[in-house]
């Protein structure tokens, strides 16, 4: 009598499709990405709130050009760092050349210092929207961080409305696209409550 390794042999193929099966899915999941990031978004109503998560290029000076077209619209800038001010904000964006200036703009933006990751941000941002009653908010981010960005900010505030407005970069070079794909895959999992660290700095903070 000998003894046959057949259940092992018929486990093999099931690993084998297995395998197949995460591997095409998560190819066709980054062709979405990459179609996503670079499809433009339907242009963003006029809304009460508007939202700058920091970390990329033209976000900040995009947050304060829809603030100046928009007299009754409160913003928040998410992420800063803790030596910065609104004023160094201003400057360095170009807003001052523009004609804005930090004391008149100090009722209207608050400065988020906690969030140093796409889930904090979501964060602070649920905390001033509750603060100053908004339902309706535009978010500013680059448009590859977009997806991950308005997946964090439903999770945490499911009732609000709201409206994507991507900067460029629209793509960028490949490995920060994986990456941002792979963020993508984990916060849709939740994964990224396991990799946040937050800033001891109160988040939300408003300029004066």
């Amino acid at each position: 009598m000998t003894d046959a390794p057949a259940p092992r042999r018929r486990r093999l193929p099931l690993l084998s499709a297995t395998l197949a099966m995460v591997v095409l899915g998560g190819a066709g999941g980054l062709v979405w990405f990459l179609h996503r990031a670079a499809t433009p978004w339907p242009e963003a109503p006029p809304t009460p709130g508007i939202v700058v998560l920091t970390g990329g290029p033209d976000r900040v000076e995009e947050g304060f050009t829809l603030l100046a077209r928009r007299p009754e619209a409160r913003l928040l800038i998410s992420g800063v760092g803790p030596e910065s001010t609104l004023a160094d904000l201003v400057r360095a964006s170009g807003a001052a050349e523009a004609g804005l200036d930090p004391a008149s703009l100090s009722p209207r933006v608050s400065l988020g210092r906690g969030a140093t990751s796409t889930r904090g941000n979501a964060r602070e941002v649920a905390a001033w929207a509750e603060a100053n009653g908004l339902r309706e908010i535009t978010v500013i981010t680059a448009a590859y961080h977009m997806p991950r960005a308005l997946l964090e900010l439903r999770r945490g505030m499911p009732e609000a409305e709201l409206h994507p407005h991507p900067v460029s970069p629209f793509l960028a070079r490949p490995m920060p696209m994986l990456r941002e794909y792979v963020k993508l895959v984990g916060a849709l999992f939740g994964i990224s409550v396991l990799t946040e660290r937050t800033r001891p700095e109160a988040t939300g903070q408003a300029t004066r």
